[in-house]
């Protein structure tokens, strides 16, 4: 089948799965085919998952049969909030989702972090090219208090939860550093790398963090932290680039177990911590 047909099959069975039931104007509104076309679309599902539909002459809707079984998609949790969050429209004023008839809900809001479209353009295009690039960066240190204009290499791009960075060569210190995309005031001028991608082995190298729950806890929550994670025998591995441990760490606030009173602060702990700590101290140097 062709990509689009395929996908509206799935948005078929999307709605069949976790709405109970659709109708053409459903895939009409969607992608923006015909009506004869969205009706061949239920026809060729039809054909494709027998049983699966169930036609309401009241309700002027196809419903999803007792005996329902997922053909093109493989039900998750996390595929339906996903969608759940993706219809929220964002602060960039995007909106995805496949879902009409969402509980309600919100999320916690983020303030939004600027990044200057033509600085993002640039470091794109250096990494494209594998350029270096001088960019006015306006740094926390102590030290660097007013922007300064500074040569990097980057090579990839870093989401930490809240912020992005861009990962780079830097020219003065001579090691790969992160800079925070909204911290790049402005580009200009291209140049010979000082380091490729390759170079930057706590990029390329991941560390596996092993969580277990927090033993402060009692039994019985200790087994619902264990299900909340998918852990096997009490705990689970997690592979992060060495590069992002810091961040990994802060989001999960895995410094803060041996801080804080309240051990549901902290359901998770790391069961491997003195191989984590030098390893994140490494990354850091």
């Amino acid at each position: 089948m062709r990509w689009g047909v395929e996908k509206r099959l799935e948005f078929i069975e999307f709605r069949l799965y976790w709405e109970g039931g659709i109708n053409r104007a459903d895939i009409t509104e969607q992608f923006g085919v015909s009506v004869p076309q969205a009706s061949k679309d239920l026809t060729l599902y039809e054909e494709k998952a027998p049983g699966n539909l169930v036609y309401d002459k009241s309700a002027k809707r196809y419903l999803a049969s007792p005996d329902f079984k997922p053909v093109f998609l493989e039900p998750r949790a996390g595929m339906y909030l996903a969608q759940l969050r993706a219809s929220v429209v964002s602060a960039d004023g995007l909106q995805e989702s496949w879902l009409a008839a969402a509980p309600e809900f919100d999320t916690t809001p983020v303030p939004y972090r600027r990044v200057e479209v033509e600085v993002l353009r640039a470091i794109l295009a250096a990494i494209r090219n594998k350029r270096a690039i001088k960019v006015e960066y306006q740094s926390m240190n102590v030290q660097r208090p007013t922007p300064e204009w500074r040569w990097i290499t980057p090579h990839a791009l870093a989401f930490d939860g809240l912020r992005w960075h861009v990962r780079a060569s830097c020219h003065i210190d001579q090691k790969f550093k992160d800079f925070i995309l909204s911290r790049c005031l402005q580009v200009r001028g291209e140049g010979e790398p000082a380091a490729m991608s390759e170079a930057d082995r706590y990029w390329s190298e991941t560390f596996e963090v092993t969580l277990k729950p927090n033993p402060a806890l009692s039994k019985a929550q200790q087994a619902v932290i264990a299900q909340d994670y998918e852990m096997t025998d009490g705990k689970v591995t997690v592979p992060v680039r060495k590069a992002l441990l810091y961040y990994f760490q802060k989001r999960m606030r895995l410094d803060a177990a041996d801080s804080l009173d309240q051990p549901h602060e902290t359901p998770v702990i790391v069961s491997n911590r003195a191989a984590f700590d030098a390893a994140l101290a490494e990354a850091m140097s």
